[in-house]
């Protein structure tokens, strides 16, 4: 089970937070939108807004922080039915690594099963760049690591907002669009499933065979 992070498992999107509280929201917050519409490529928007808001040290802890404040309604409960159900959980996120996997532990979902995209820092805890390989930072990058987490687990499913969560099919994944924090056209309408209940537990009667939630 394949979660996305920003406006899946947390209210908030991460990049924009850090716009706000930098001061660069008018900046960044047209990049985000365009970019989780489909208007605008990841490649076009990810290295620019970065380069505009520069995260430190300081920041990525202050958005981990802000990540567990704003978890979704029953995202604790969703993540501990499945890890009891046995399945396999992960974060799949084209948001910054170190923030992403405090809302992971939260969560209970160990760093091992976190992907997303790593910050680098300078020696004082600057921002120096991000790993421009990795495949989160490009629009069909969450297919690719799905692709990965499939040839180890089997059949997958990938639980998201936006335009690449979707794009996870072609990867194997069967998609669950959530809709509880942003309702986007592109997801309701090419899901294999759409949720628009604001509860992530909704996401279970999708992820979920009719046996297990009989027994649940």
């Amino acid at each position: 089970m394949c979660f996305d992070c920003d406006g899946t498992l947390t209210r908030i999107e991460g990049i924009d937070e850090l716009a706000r509280r930098s001061g660069q929201n008018d900046l960044i917050a047209p990049l985000t939108a365009a970019a989780m519409e489909g208007a605008l490529s990841l490649e076009e928007v990810y290295a620019k807004r970065l380069a505009i808001v520069r995260p430190d040290r300081d920041a990525l802890a202050w958005l981990g922080r802000r990540y567990v404040e704003e978890m979704v309604p029953g995202a604790v409960e969703t993540i501990a039915t499945l890890k009891r159900l046995g399945k396999s959980v992960y974060v799949v996120s084209g948001g910054l690594l170190q923030p992403v996997v405090t809302l992971g532990q939260a969560l209970g979902i160990p760093s091992s099963n976190v992907c997303a995209v790593g910050i680098h820092l300078d020696s004082h805890g600057n921002y120096a760049g991000f790993d421009t390989g990795s495949p989160l930072v490009r629009t069909d990058g969450k297919a690719e690591i799905c692709r990965e987490i499939a040839a180890r687990d089997g059949a997958l499913a990938m639980v998201g907002d936006g335009v690449t969560d979707l794009n996870a099919r072609a990867g194997g994944a069967y998609i669950v669009g959530f809709g509880g924090v942003s309702h986007r056209h592109a997801m309701a309408e090419g899901a294999d499933h759409f949720i628009a209940d604001v509860a992530l537990t909704s996401t279970l009667e999708a992820l979920m065979t009719d046996e297990e939630l009989h027994d649940e």
